[in-house]
């Protein structure tokens, strides 16, 4: 398999043109600007970058003729009014050349998710997938665990995926325990077990670390677990019919009866997984629907003939695109972290299908076909995506609707400019003063943007422990006091129009404070304080010029204001304990110059306590094995002479 491509294997040319011209009109000084650029590009693939006068990437295209390409942008009759505001904000362009257009397919899709520009489509919910991951090593490599993995694959063994959610990985593990009771339990765990485990008792783990099973034993479950994921379900059902006939012909009904659980678990992953299309093994299908604005992809994940679950995607910056031009851009993002398999159904098929096939194929290093059908099972396996995309697009209107009606009811009560499209909530969370950190959770019409999410450690060492004010003091510089930003941040949705603050009237004037000191003025400020005796739903509201107001108890409004309040507290709550977790297993030890984690566990063992390391002598810290005359003076040195 072939790597993704990276800026460095493009670096053929690569120039930025600025063109400074502060007299002319901003359409104007754009056109000017990219003319500028066009008098040295080639006729040769690449992709190019528009960048406006902070230095912000506004657009990431590609093009087969780069010259052709970008002298569209100053033929002005033909763009749209969209590509024209870009193009009055553009001042500088960046140019890199490739060797095919289809390299520079896959690096403008890197590009995209790297920049994630104002005028791109962008895949805007671009995490991870889960898969299942069948691990070989470790102290038990006899014993294999089963587990759920996310992120990038350095443990060894196989993985099956990906998931569409954690919810698909979580089913499909539940019901793999109950059928091959392989174990789940960290090497750790199962070093120190003495008796079975719960999940011993509810028959769902052989209880290898006990020695209940013996290892050839475990090893087949381990073969079953693998056909099973590879696909041949029906081999191992046989398999297991057979089993527990013969433990029912022998009279050993108990061990009959728990085949007979085994089998009913492989049935229900198969009523619930198996999809009726003998010839479609591997394949992702991509469903694309258009409604009121908004575009819904639907993708289902199809592995080894089994259904791993589906996901919704609804994308950004959209506008005046067709459904073909957009599930390309989609597409060459979402495969930028994915393995695409060989097939690739859809019900739209992409612009420049061809050239998608050959980017696609050349990371695979096998051939990958697009295929839009028009009957038979696979197209009832679409037609299921496209409902599923359609429903999502419903939903998502009707959710929609709820969240404008909120955000309009809170316009009027707060006496806001604009219904707000960003809403900004802070929040505390220390303990004693001790692991002080701030958090920033952000909200708008489609619900909580989880990608924002903020969180402060708290670096000023002149706080007193607890002080809440000088706490979000430093917060909130932090946030807004890049002022060079402000500009893009307002123009791309990144600025607030309502910062929601925990706490009453002094927390708010602090607030409208710290932002004056910052120059700003235009961002509204309200703080949730704690009804009478604390209870929830009795929350007062505070604007920053002194006015309060109440809700009833039973108000839409209220509650979800709470939800706004809860979930800042909760990420500020998380965060905290993160730090105190990570500092409660850090060690004065980690500060020494050429200790790693080895030679940090070999000392530990050797003296028990970082302190009595602390204490040792040269002589001493020499018996250690690893540590060498040159390294304990180092380690002597470091903590004597910071006494």
């Amino acid at each position: 398999m072939s790597d993704s491509p990276r800026a460095d294997r493009f670096s053929e040319e690569q120039s930025i043109h600025v063109f400074k011209g502060n007299d002319l009109p901003d359409l104007e000084k754009g056109v000017a600007a990219i003319s500028n650029v066009l008098k040295t590009l080639p006729m040769r693939p690449g992709v190019y970058r528009m960048y406006d006068s902070k230095g912000n990437v506004l657009y990431v295209g590609k093009a087969r003729a780069l010259k052709n390409r970008v002298a569209n942008y100053t033929q002005l009759a033909g763009l749209s009014r969209r590509i024209q505001r870009m193009v009055s904000q553009t001042r500088s362009m960046t140019i890199v050349t490739t060797t095919t257009e289809s390299e520079a397919l896959l690096l403008e899709a890197q590009l995209i998710k790297r920049y994630r520009p104002p005028y791109n489509i962008l895949l805007r919910d671009d995490k991870s997938f889960p898969y299942i991951l069948l691990k070989e090593e470790g102290s038990y490599p006899e014993f294999p665990s089963v587990q759920r993995h996310r992120g990038a694959r350095r443990s060894k063994g196989t993985y099956y995926g990906p998931f569409a959610s954690a919810d698909s990985v979580t089913l499909t593990l539940n019901s793999l325990q109950k059928l091959f009771l392989l174990r789940s339990c960290s090497d750790s765990f199962f070093r120190n077990r003495k008796r079975p485990c719960l999940l011993y008792q509810i028959k769902r783990c052989s209880a290898p670390c006990v020695g209940r099973i013996l290892p050839e034993d475990y090893k087949e479950l381990v073969i079953d677990a693998r056909n099973f994921l590879a696909g041949k379900s029906t081999d191992v059902r046989q398999k297991l019919v057979v089993t527990m006939e013969k433990a029912a012909e022998r009279q050993d009904y108990e061990l009959a009866a728990v085949y007979r659980d085994r089998l009913r678990a492989l049935t229900f992953i198969q009523n619930h997984q198996a999809i009726n299309s003998d010839n479609l093994r591997n394949a992702d299908i991509f469903a694309i629907e258009r409604n009121a604005g908004l575009v819904c992809i639907q993708v289902f994940f199809i592995r080894n003939r089994q259904n791993w679950g589906h996901h919704a995607y609804f994308l950004n910056h959209i506008e005046e695109q067709s459904l073909a031009a957009i599930l390309q851009s989609f597409l060459g993002q979402f495969y930028e972290d994915m393995v695409a398999p060989e097939f690739i159904l859809t019900n739209c098929m992409p612009q420049e299908t061809s050239l998608l096939e050959e980017a696609l194929s050349s990371r695979v290093g096998y051939a990958v076909h697009f295929h839009q059908p028009k009957r038979g099972d696979q197209k009832k396996l679409l037609d299921q995506a496209v409902r599923n995309a359609k429903e999502a697009i419903e939903r998502r209107m009707a959710e929609g609707a709820t969240q404008r009606q909120l955000l309009q009811e809170m316009t009027t009560l707060f006496e806001l400019d604009k219904t707000p499209d960003r809403i900004e909530v802070y929040d505390n969370s220390h303990i004693a003063g001790t692991n002080m950190v701030g958090a920033m959770i952000v909200a708008g019409p489609e619900g909580f943007r989880r990608n924002a999410y903020r969180k402060f450690n708290i670096k000023s060492q002149t706080i007193n422990p607890g002080d809440d004010f000088e706490m979000m003091r430093e917060v909130l510089g932090r946030r807004f006091s890049r002022l060079e930003r402000t500009d893009s941040d307002r123009h791309s949705g990144e600025w607030p129009d309502l910062l929601l603050i925990d706490g009453g009237k002094g927390q708010v004037r602090a607030v409208v404070d710290i932002l004056k000191e910052q120059g700003i003025e235009d961002v509204a400020v309200v703080g949730i304080s704690k009804g009478p005796d604390r209870h929830a739903g009795r929350e007062h509201f505070h604007l920053s010029d002194g006015r309060e107001y109440a809700l009833e108890t039973n108000s839409s409004l209220i509650f979800y204001l709470q939800r706004l309040r809860d979930e800042a507290h909760r990420f500020a709550i998380g965060t905290h304990r993160a730090r105190r977790a990570k500092n409660l297993t850090s060690s004065p030890l980690d500060e020494v110059p050429g200790i790693g984690p080895s030679r940090k566990k070999a000392l530990l063992l050797h003296f028990g306590t970082a302190r009595d390391v602390r204490n040792a002598a040269p002589s001493e810290l020499e018996k250690v094995a690893g540590i060498s005359s040159k390294t304990a003076h180092q380690i002597y040195d470091f903590f004597h002479s910071h006494t």
